[in-house]
């Protein structure tokens, strides 16, 4: 038996799990011969032996997961109707298994019919919440069409009900605080359930963290995530198990996020899109977007951040215009090998050229499509590759940083366009958006934001003359 932090304290373990033991018994090409012993509950003895001696059987549970693999399909077109969803599933394993053993998926008997009935009923429940999620449209109760929602989570492989809360609990007044709810309380996070001794640990981290929880109930997996996630930003020490908790939260947390973007933009609004960008930067560095951006640095602690802030260098842009070599050593007081590292992590933190043009300005009337090309070019030498970001908190190998060119009206909070771009050396961009129905001046601002590095995004302000139609 195992201990089980979901259940009921202690639980056996899968037949699955105790064929795969015994399989380390013995050395491929060493051994002959192999002892394996099973020490057990005397009425456990009879099933572990009839499982044990004999091929295990293999049945399907498509059915327990079939929403989110029915959702890629119909994105991706190959289901559009209902009867498409009823053939798809005949060529599954599923469907072989049904028939073989009925008993197992609660099927009364294997006649044509009966399968017939049973996978319709599969597929309109299935096909029901979705519907209900907003993820597709049912028309003339058979043609199915995906919704933005639903090409949303199939994009970044999300659970239909993720995207379902998402979509539920972002407004348009969401801040930081709420963005960290609804990401910990992602289906996704459900698997981490709490340890034994862990919620005092939850408590303790809660307690001393800048974001107090609306639920703070440290038994539930989503409260845990959330903690975990605070402690990464304050860059707190946590004991081993919950150390590899957080390695593996933190890149489905970092995808979560971009889903959320999207969600956001979908509906125009532009300040939880930007609070939800400076989370990604969070996540990826781990630190809070309201200290030194210097922090980003390999080596650098807090006291070595504050003595750079007194002398008044607040941004790694400002450490590297630094000309004095002494003055630089004196902050920084570090070994030549860490300096040298500094001195790498500096040159790979991006310095980014923003040129951009509103094409045939004069000529904007309301109601027009609106055309704007943004031009981008790096800083970096000829001779230089594009290394991966430093990010040495981050449990993944990050090859490149993303950035968001985002497009909105900040006394209005809406956004107007939204592109994604990945940066090699130089890109132009064209954004497109909608001129206003009303005429006359119209201020927008143009932002430039990172998925990376905090303390480099940019924003630049310009208005648009808007005409009568």
């Amino acid at each position: 038996q195992y201990y089980d932090a979901g259940g009921a304290a202690s639980a056996d373990y899968p037949v699955t799990d105790l064929l795969a033991m015994m399989g380390r018994a013995a050395r491929p090409l060493h051994d002959d011969h192999s002892v394996c012993v099973l020490l057990c509950h005397a009425p456990r003895k009879e099933y572990y032996k009839k499982f044990l001696y004999e091929p295990f059987p293999v049945e399907s549970h498509l059915d327990h997961f079939l929403h989110d693999h029915m959702a890629a399909e119909i994105v991706t077109r190959t289901i559009e109707t209902k009867q498409d969803a009823v053939d798809y599933l005949t060529w599954s394993f599923y469907y072989r298994r049904l028939s073989q053993n009925p008993n197992y998926y609660n099927l009364t008997g294997v006649t044509h019919r009966h399968l017939s009935d049973a996978l319709s009923e599969l597929v309109e429940s299935t096909l029901g919440d979705l519907e209900a999620s907003k993820c597709i449209s049912i028309e003339d109760d058979m043609d199915v069409t995906p919704l933005n929602l639903g090409m949303i989570g199939s994009y970044y492989y999300i659970s239909y009900t993720t995207i379902e809360l998402f979509a539920a609990s972002l407004t348009a007044k969401t801040k930081l605080k709420g963005l960290l709810e609804i990401v910990a309380g992602a289906t996704e996070f459900e698997k981490f359930a709490v340890r034994p001794g862990e919620p005092n640990v939850l408590r303790h981290v809660l307690n001393h963290s800048a974001v107090t929880l609306e639920n703070r109930r440290t038994t539930d997996p989503h409260v845990k995530v959330a903690a975990l996630m605070q402690a990464h930003f304050g860059r707190m020490k946590l004991n081993g198990d919950l150390t590899n908790d957080l390695k593996a939260i933190l890149p489905d947390a970092a995808r979560l996020l971009q889903a959320i973007v999207d969600v956001i933009s979908s509906s125009g609004w532009l300040a939880p899109a930007l609070a939800a960008m400076e989370l990604s930067q969070m996540l990826v560095q781990g630190m809070w977007d309201k200290d030194t951006p210097l922090l980003q640095l390999p080596h650098v602690d807090k006291e070595c951040a504050a003595r750079c802030t007194e002398a008044g260098i607040e941004s790694i842009y400002d450490l590297v215009d630094i000309e004095d070599d002494d003055k630089r050593a004196e902050l920084l007081q570090m070994t030549d090998a860490q300096m040298g590292e500094v001195a790498e992590a500096c040159n790979r933190y991006p310095n980014i050229e923003v040129n951009y043009e509103v094409v045939n300005a004069d000529e904007v009337e309301a109601g027009d499509s609106v055309e704007m090309v943004v031009s981008l070019e790096r800083e970096m030498d000829e001779s230089d590759e594009l290394g991966a970001v430093v990010a040495p908190r981050y449990p993944k190998k990050k090859d490149s940083e993303s950035w968001w060119l985002v497009v909105g009206d900040v006394k209005k909070g809406t956004l107007s366009a939204i592109k994604r771009v990945n940066l090699g050396r130089k890109q132009k961009v064209k954004l497109e958006f909608q001129a206003p129905s009303d005429p006359g001046n119209v201020e927008y601002t143009l932002f430039f934001m990172c998925d990376s590095y905090l303390g480099c995004d940019q924003e630049y302000e310009f208005s648009v003359d808007v005409k009568p139609a």
